[in-house]
Order: structure tokens, then C-alpha cells, then sequence
């Protein structure tokens, strides 16, 4: 498995089963180490994956090691990340979690090419030099991420980050694995979140829009994880054909489930301000500057905009944070 994503000198044994705790977790842990191909930050490359600091699906614990819980083609599963040296460590519980681990070189970076990025402007040369262990993650999963992208749409990060709590500690299950400690949760699989009741969704400030707009993705989920596997024009357009799915959801939603470096993402709120600021000196751009800023960058322009971001060179707030909205009174 590793050899098809290392060096040969990074290839490490197939995963292997320890013997059975002294207290099952949903069947003994499968563990596997694997040697990245260079430098790897846990924190940057996974970081993307967390919905909020009380995330159900995604912990970093004291000790620095992470753990993700999600809904594979195999099953539910969890998986726990840890960096020990030059080597990374993992264990993984439940149906998924020969899935999981077979997956971990793609899901940590390693197909991804950071020295396919040339930096034009010396604010990303040394945002680069910074932060070496900077990859992009894949992991091959569509719904998990475009869900929450939906619910993202139009709304404060609070607001979204809420109800995607609510709604998956409600309707998802207990992570497999020793995660009661961490209240960690797997979300609903399609027929879950189809039968979730119109109250619900108000009860978790998901307005008619964007709850109708998840309805139609997961009554052909199966199609639409088909995009992990195309190249992004392909994956963008089978996204987009669901009505609600345009190009800001698509973009949020390929950049964590196919590592597509170049899913810039438009139609955001601050995102092109924050560009024009960083290239431009103008906190003014719109979509159509930002485009036009990050042309030196194609094939590689979502890499610039994370880079951008970590750089720390953000226009200050000018305005008052968009009030939250509350329909579960209504």
C-alpha cells in the first residue's frame, strides 16, 4: 500500500493486528507506520478536516495525535494519527478500517507535489519556507465533506459549525474504537440523513434551502463519490449538477476529497479581499481580481490561497461580523 505512494525506502509492512485489547472497541485495532516522503505538519495537513473546535468527527488531543471518525465505502470507522520521528503511526477501529489505513499516504499528502508550486510574490516564498510540512490532503470521500459545505453556504462559520454538531451527534453514531472520552461521532450514511424530519432540521438552523440542497446530493450519493476518483473539471461538474451545489460548495468540498490543488475557491465573502490585500495591497478585490492575481498560480491556486492564509497577512476588520441568523424560532 505505501509503495505506491513513497519512495521505495519509505515502504512499510501491510497493516497488522495486534493482539485484542483487554477491552474490545468493536473488534481488535488495526495498526500501520508509514514513512512521508518529506517533511509533514499534522496540524496544516488535517487541520481542513475540522468543522469548529467541537467538531464530532475530529479530535486533536493533548499529546498531539489525531483522530478523525468517519463513514467509508466499508463502513463506519476511526482513525488515530500520531507523529513519532520521521515516521507517522496509525491505529484504526471498526468495519472501515482497512479502508482507512490503506488510504492514510493519500489522506497525509503524499501524492500531492508541493514543489509543483513556484512562488511569484516573496510573501509566498517565505509562507513556503515557513512551513515546510504544509501538504494537501485527499480523502477520497465526497459526502463527508460536501455536507457540511452545504451547510456552510450563506451563514456565519458559527452558525454552520452548530448545526453540523447538532445534527450529527443526533442522527450520526458512536465512532468505533475507545472514543467515548472524546464524544466522537460518525455522521448519518444517505439514508440517514434523508430521514431526518423537516423539525430537525429547524431545531439545528438549517434553513429549507440548504437542507433541500443535502436531500438531493444523498439520494445519489453513490454518483457523487464518483468524483473522487476524476480530475477536478469532471468532479466540479458532476458536483454542480445538483441544484444548490455551485461553484463556492464544489470547491470546498474537492479540496479535502480529491487534494485538488487548483479548487480556488470563489464566491466567497472575505476570501478575495484577503488575496487582493496579500498580492495587491487591495482589500477591495472581488472574485474577478483575485482570478486575475492568482493567474501565475494556475494549477496551483488553492495551494497559494492556504499559503496566503497561514501567512498571517490579513486585511483588519473593518466592519461588524455578519449577525447570526436564528430560524428555530420562527
Amino acid at each position: 500500500m505505501a509503495g505506491r505512494f513513497a519512495p521505495r525506502s519509505a515502504r512499510a509492512a501491510p497493516p497488522t493486528r495486534p493482539a485484542p485489547p483487554s477491552s474490545a472497541h468493536d473488534g481488535p485495532p488495526l495498526t500501520r507506520e508509514w514513512t512521508p516522503p518529506g517533511p509533514l505538519d499534522l496540524r496544516l495537513v488535517l487541520g481542513p478536516l475540522r468543522r469548529g473546535p467541537a467538531d464530532p468527527t475530529f479530535r486533536m488531543a493533548a499529546d498531539g495525535t489525531f483522530w478523525r471518525a468517519t463513514r467509508t465505502p466499508e463502513g463506519p470507522g476511526t482513525l488515530r494519527v500520531a507523529a513519532r520521528g520521521d515516521r507517522i503511526t496509525a491505529t484504526a477501529w471498526g468495519p472501515g478500517a482497512d479502508w482507512l489505513l490503506a488510504g492514510l499516504p493519500a489522506l497525509l499528502g503524499a501524492a500531492d507535489d508541493p514543489d509543483a508550486f513556484v512562488p511569484r510574490h516573496r510573501l509566498l516564498a517565505l509562507t513556503r519556507h515557513r512551513r515546510p510540512g504544509l501538504r494537501l490532503l485527499r480523502t477520497g470521500l465526497v459526502m463527508e465533506s460536501l455536507i457540511p459545505s452545504i451547510l456552510e453556504q450563506k451563514v456565519t462559520t458559527d452558525e454552520a459549525y452548530r448545526a453540523w454538531r447538532q445534527l450529527v451527534r443526533r442522527f450520526g453514531t458512536p465512532a468505533p474504537g475507545p472514543t467515548a472520552d472524546l464524544d466522537l461521532h460518525v455522521m448519518p450514511d444517505s439514508r440517514g440523513w434523508a430521514m431526518i424530519p423537516s423539525w430537525e432540521w429547524h431545531r439545528a438552523n438549517v434553513d429549507a434551502k440548504r437542507s433541500s440542497t443535502i436531500l438531493r446530493a444523498v439520494r445519489v450519493a453513490r454518483r457523487l463519490e464518483e468524483a473522487a476518483t476524476m480530475d477536478l473539471p469532471e468532479a466540479r461538474t458532476r458536483l454542480q449538477l445538483i441544484p444548490g451545489i455551485g461553484p463556492w460548495t464544489s470547491a470546498e468540498t474537492l479540496q479535502r476529497s480529491n487534494g485538488a490543488a487548483d479548487a480556488v475557491t470563489v464566491g466567497d465573502l472575505h476570501l478575495p479581499g484577503i488575496v487582493g490585500h496579500a498580492l495587491a495591497d487591495n482589500r477591495d478585490a472581488d472574485d474577478e481580481e483575485m482570478l486575475t492575481l492568482l493567474t501565475p498560480y494556475e494549477g496551483q491556486r488553492h495551494r497559494a490561497t492556504r499559503l496566503i492564509l497561514l501567512s498571517g497577512r490579513t486585511p483588519a476588520r473593518r466592519a461588524p461580523r455578519m449577525t447570526p441568523g436564528n430560524i428555530t424560532n420562527l
